[in-house]
């Protein structure tokens, strides 16, 4: 029996037909102007369809739920990264680089989405909506891992939804 059958087509390398990425997106620089990571189309066969989300070392992958209105993060990592997938709901995400003085930028992420936070890039959630979202991140999410790592400020202090 054959269980692995790489390929290679014009994404790079595949593994059953399963693109595989050339190099970590957590090395692209884009990101500090658009946390968007573009999606690929999944592999669909009869039996349902395998949606790529990251493709890269990571030692933690955590799920989150979030109430409307409520803030989460307003820290920054100074080593860990984090892609997180929207399963329901949606997020307002703001973000600068750290120790920025300008207002940091926005984008609205929706559900089937996934962005991108770097290390050195200061953050913050807020909900306007009862929101499920997958944390995929490099470092182990430990307590005492994360919070040597982490840095709180305040990027966001308060949060209304709008109606």
């Amino acid at each position: 029996m054959k269980l692995r059958a790489e390929t290679a087509g014009p994404a790079g390398p595949s593994l059953r037909g399963f693109p595989m990425l050339n190099s970590k997106l957590s090395d692209n620089k884009r990101f500090l102007d658009d946390p968007i990571v573009p999606m690929t189309k999944p592999f669909t066969d009869p039996r349902g369809s395998i949606l790529p989300l990251a493709d890269e070392e990571m030692k933690s992958a955590v799920l989150i739920t979030s109430k409307t209105g409520s803030i989460r993060a307003n820290h920054y990592h100074k080593t860990d990264w984090h892609y997180c997938y929207v399963l329901s709901g949606s997020i307002d995400y703001y973000f600068r680089p750290v120790g920025s003085q300008q207002p940091p930028q926005h984008v609205k992420v929706k559900t089937g989405q996934i962005f991108f936070t770097p290390p050195m890039v200061e953050h913050a959630m807020c909900f306007p909506e009862d929101t499920a979202f997958v944390c995929l991140g490099r470092n182990s999410r430990a307590q005492e891992v994360y919070e040597a790592d982490v840095v709180r400020v305040d990027v966001v202090t308060s949060y209304t939804p709008s109606a």
